[in-house]
């Protein structure tokens, strides 16, 4: 429903950049302003502007991959080109240069400002230069270490827990990606792999080789084995440029997605809680948007918890990482989530704050500790700026009440 709302924004949008673009193309030559020019660009920019909603509606392979991938590397790019052409432009309107007032009087083209032409190459300059920078550092993997204390004690003298989450496998997920996320973790010779959530990216026809991927992540090695939880992109429905449809009906569990995971070895806690090693509890709750689609209902933390006994260590698996207080009030000790990406994409980075108590990486709440990664994968754009796909390897130390 947001998508069908947005949607006249989106077009408002695209035509104030075309229009930016042919006033940025004549100011660099003036024969740019033939018709033989302006319908081809036309043409080409109506193309990438609607890889969104062509990839939606042609299903049939390989024109409907194609079209999702260049889509989703448009709405990468789109955001920067909107935020420099918006910024620049409204420079120029300050200063009294607008395009639009040029574009009003054509027969004042002779005296288009030199900063039309400036504003217009370092535009194109940096909207090029992030978006090759963000295509590439989102294939690269960060591990990232955190020393964990949690008061209370525990046969074991320490665990190292490897945590990752939203993999998004899908059409922006590659076989060489999850090997080099694999062989990072088994070199760090983990006691426990966790996975907290969005394993997938709603469509299962979106992974590519998926017995190859659900291979190579059974690969994963580890003293007690890997566990995950789902995450609110683990159900099969359609999106529109990262937006869902209302549903009347309860979306059915694409069974798909358990036989991956059953073959990747990875057990998933939906409200479910197990002991390891008769030293701590491991529970991983349901995804509260996964959960309402499916017409299903979600255990509170206090009726997750309260049959544990609190004098074992608790870690809980949540892929949104809401709640901390009543996670804590519950007896959690140790919360892993991840869902934010860290905001994947400046300057979405700089707003997480405002919506999240922990955006991302790791804060103390009372006796719990909250851990947030940003993600092994990537969502909706293929591109990470500001951000990291990352390992995170918590370096767990159990201790006596303080």
């Amino acid at each position: 429903m947001t998508a069908i709302f947005l949607a006249p924004l989106y077009l408002i949008l695209n035509g104030y950049i075309l229009l930016w673009l042919y006033s940025w193309a004549e100011a660099l030559f003036h024969g740019f302003r033939s018709p033989w020019f302006r319908i081809p660009a036309a043409i080409l920019y109506l193309f990438f502007s609607l890889t969104p909603l062509t990839g939606l509606l042609i299903t049939r392979n390989p024109f409907h991959r194609i079209l999702k991938i260049l889509g989703n590397y448009w709405l990468g790019t789109l955001e920067y080109v909107l935020l420099f052409v918006l910024l620049f432009d409204a420079i120029r309107r300050i200063t009294g240069h607008s395009f639009l007032i040029r574009y009003r009087y054509p027969s004042m083209l002779h005296a288009w400002p030199k900063s039309l032409l400036l504003f217009g190459c370092l535009a194109v300059f940096l909207v090029c230069s992030l978006s090759l920078y963000g295509i590439i550092h989102a294939k690269n993997i960060r591990v990232r270490h955190y020393p964990v204390t949690l008061y209370k004690p525990c046969r074991l003298s320490g665990l190292k827990i490897a945590l990752i989450a939203d993999l998004h496998l899908g059409y922006n997920s590659t076989e060489r990606h999850i090997k080099r996320i694999v062989e990072a973790i088994n070199q760090e010779k983990p006691d426990l792999v966790c996975i907290a959530g969005d394993f997938f990216d709603n469509e299962y026809e979106a992974i590519k080789n998926p017995e190859t991927l659900a291979e190579l992540l059974a690969s994963l090695k580890s003293t007690y084995g890997t566990y995950g939880c789902f995450g609110n992109h683990d159900v099969s429905e359609k999106i529109l440029a990262g937006f869902t449809f209302p549903h009347r009906e309860r979306l059915s569990r694409d069974q798909r997605f358990m036989d991956f995971l059953d073959s990747a070895d990875i057990r998933v806690l939906e409200d479910e809680t197990i002991v390891l090693s008769d030293s701590f509890y491991l529970s991983g709750r349901k995804d509260p948007d996964m959960a309402k689609k499916e017409a299903d209902t979600r255990l509170s933390y206090d009726t997750l918890t309260h049959e544990l006994d609190q004098s074992f260590p608790i870690i809980v698996m949540d892929h949104q990482p809401r709640e901390l207080a009543l996670g804590e009030a519950a007896g959690a000790d140790l919360i892993l989530s991840g869902h934010t990406h860290g905001g994947q994409m400046f300057p979405a980075s700089l707003f997480m704050p405002l919506f999240w108590e922990n955006p991302w990486g790791i804060k103390k709440a009372g006796s719990m500790t909250s851990v947030v990664t940003s993600g092994a994968g990537v969502w909706g754009p293929a591109m990470r700026i500001g951000s990291d796909c990352e390992i995170v390897i918590l370096d767990v130390a159990f201790r006596p009440e303080p």
